[in-house]
This record gives structure tokens, C-alpha cells and sequence, in this order.
């Protein structure tokens, strides 16, 4: 019987994630701050821009936490320097230049932060680098607003030393630095949207999935087999939870094989226990996967060849954008719940 379902890496990097939820909120925080403080005008709008891709970052930041599949909590000393730092800056002691100072150190460390998830799960598994692709735009704004804040930094310091603005230049070579940057990181974490809709989420979870199938076929270690077909167990069960919650309900009007996706998912949560019940290293392991495997293809398929083009046809495109919020804060919820059980 597979012991344990819970796996010390991956708990790890869910504890990161949270830590990084956490003081983006505290970003957050900060630049609203900076914005009602700020007297100059074009740092008030620079600070305005950074905001808007913090709150948005905010978001892409929940859903990779959702699409990991595994919720956590910061630790303790996380928190309480969080505290701290909230207090210095509602508090009068530091300037503006000051607070900014300790706000650009706040942006290394989040940006720090994602670099070492993205690592660390190059290390643990694929799917996990599948779950956090959307970090890739975190990690990229967060780089260009640290040169950005070089910038106001440099400003705010000469006129707190003399009272008057630094020699021309500064955000020419703000630009010229994100521009490098740009070019070495490429295009390929550029925001296209906003928000996701339902059929591009689902479709994360369905690649996630694929790619778990990929990793147990590819190994005979009995720790990774435990460890992959663990989050494989948790992934699918929240995702058929979610769908049966918000989306089938959603869909049963125009769709009319809702009943048959409500059927296959009891059917692969029975496949699910029977090879949760099961030791890693038996004989039939493998083969009770490859089965859970098909069954899941099957229902695959018939979402996305039937039931997406449905959901295309009847709802806009703010529909399924909505309906992709409800399905994550479902997932959320059912996650939570998975992890205060466990």
C-alpha cells in the first residue's frame, strides 16, 4: 500500500510559493504607500505601473499555487519579517527613499524566490515545471521593476543629499537594462492576457496530467513511483471535484453527454483508490496505471474535442473567464481541505 501520499520536496516548494503570495501582498501594499506619499508626478506614475502588474502578478501567483496542486503555508519567521517590514513602512522612521530601498530588496528577494522554484523543480519532476509556467512572467516583470526602482532610487537619493534632481540619464538607462534583458530572456514570457478561461485551465491540468503518466512510466524506483503517483492521486482528484462542482453543472443545458463525464470520473476515482491500496513495487502496479491511464485519455478527449467547442459556442469570452475563477477557487478549496486532512 502506497504509505504515504505526502512528499518533503514538493511540500517545500509549496511553502516558497505561499512565501511568495504573502510578500506579494506586501508589495502590493508598499507601492499604494509610495503612490499617495510621492510628490513627483512621473514617479507616482512609474509607481501606478508597477502596482497594475503586481496585482495582476497577484493572480497569475494564485493560479500557479492551484496548479501546483499541493497548498501550504509561509513559515513562521516569513510572517513575522513581513510584519516587520509592513510596520517600517506605515510607520514615520524611514524616508521615502529609505522605504523604496527596502522595497527594491523585497523585489530581489521575490525574484530570487521564483528563480530558485524554477530550478528546484527542474530537479523534483516535469510536472511540476508544467505546473509553474506561469511564473515565467513574475520572475520577468519582477526583474524589470528591480531596474526600474534603480532608477527612482537614484533620484530620491540625490535629492534627500542635496535637494536638487541627479544629472539626465537615468531612465535611458533603465531602458537600455530592460532592453538587454528582454533580449536574453526572450519573448516567451510575455503576457498575452489578463486571465485564463476554463478551457485553457483545464488544459493545464490535462498536460500536468499527461506528464505525471510520463514520469511513473519512465521509472522503477518505488520512492518516485509513491512520490509521482501521489500528486498524480491528488491532481486528479481535486480536478474531477472542481469540474463536478462548477463546471458540468455549468455546461449540462447545451452539453449533452454531461451525465457521461459525471460517469467516468466515479469510474476513475474507484481506479484511483484501487491503486492507492496498492505497494509500488507489486507486479500489477504498472498496469492498474497504464489502465487509469486509458480511462483518463478517454474522458480527455471527449472534453476537448466535445465539450470545449460547446463552451466556445455558448459563453463569451468574459464567461469562461469567470467560469475559470470559479473553478480555481474551487480547486483551492478542495486542495485546503486535502492538505488539513492529511
Amino acid at each position: 500500500m502506497v504509505a504515504t501520499l505526502e512528499d518533503t520536496k514538493r511540500q517545500a516548494i509549496a511553502t516558497k510559493l505561499a512565501e511568495m503570495k504573502a510578500l506579494q501582498n506586501l508589495l502590493i501594499a508598499n507601492e499604494q504607500l509610495f503612490i499617495n506619499s510621492c510628490n513627483d508626478s512621473e514617479l507616482a506614475q512609474r509607481f501606478r505601473d508597477m502596482l497594475e502588474d503586481d496585482r495582476k502578478n497577484l493572480g497569475v501567483l494564485e493560479t500557479t499555487i492551484v496548479q501546483y496542486g499541493i497548498q501550504a503555508e509561509p513559515k513562521e519567521t516569513s510572517t513575522k519579517m513581513i510584519e516587520e517590514v509592513q510596520k517600517l513602512m506605515q510607520g514615520s522612521e524611514l524616508t521615502l527613499f529609505e522605504k523604496v530601498g527596502q522595497h527594491e530588496l523585497l523585489k530581489h528577494k521575490q525574484t530570487m524566490a521564483g528563480l530558485l522554484i524554477h530550478k528546484a523543480a527542474q530537479v523534483v519532476g516535469a510536472d511540476i515545471e508544467a505546473a509553474i509556467t506561469p511564473l515565467n512572467t513574475v520572475n520577468f516583470e519582477n526583474r524589470a521593476h528591480q531596474e526600474q526602482l534603480k532608477g527612482v532610487l537614484e533620484i530620491l537619493g540625490v535629492r534627500e543629499l542635496t535637494g536638487k534632481d541627479p544629472d539626465q540619464g537615468v531612465w535611458a538607462r533603465v531602458q537600455d537594462a530592460m532592453a538587454a534583458m528582454t533580449g536574453i530572456i526572450g519573448g516567451a514570457v510575455t503576457r498575452t492576457k489578463d486571465e485564463m478561461n476554463i478551457t485553457e485551465i483545464i488544459s493545464m491540468d490535462h498536460r500536468k496530467t499527461d506528464t505525471l503518466f510520463m514520469e511513473i512510466a519512465s521509472t522503477d524506483d518505488p520512492q518516485k513511483l509513491q512520490e509521482f503517483f501521489g500528486q498524480l492521486y491528488k491532481d486528479l482528484s481535486v480536478h474531477a471535484e472542481a469540474e463536478e462542482q462548477v463546471v458540468y453543472p455549468a455546461v449540462r443545458s447545451y452539453y449533452g453527454n454531461t451525465q457521461e463525464l459525471f460517469d467516468e470520473q466515479a469510474e476513475m476515482k474507484q481506479m484511483l483508490a484501487q491503486i492507492k491500496a496498492l505497494n509500488p513495487t507489486s507486479s500489477n502496479f504498472k498496469e492498474h496505471i497504464k489502465q487509469l491511464q486509458k480511462a483518463v485519455q478517454d474522458h480527455v478527449r471527449q472534453e476537448e474535442n466535445d465539450m470545449f467547442p460547446q463552451i466556445r459556442r455558448n459563453l463569451s469570452e468574459a464567461q469562461m473567464e469567470q467560469m475559470a475563477t470559479q473553478f480555481k477557487e474551487a480547486k483551492s478549496t478542495i486542495q485546503q481541505g486535502m492538505a488539513n486532512m492529511s
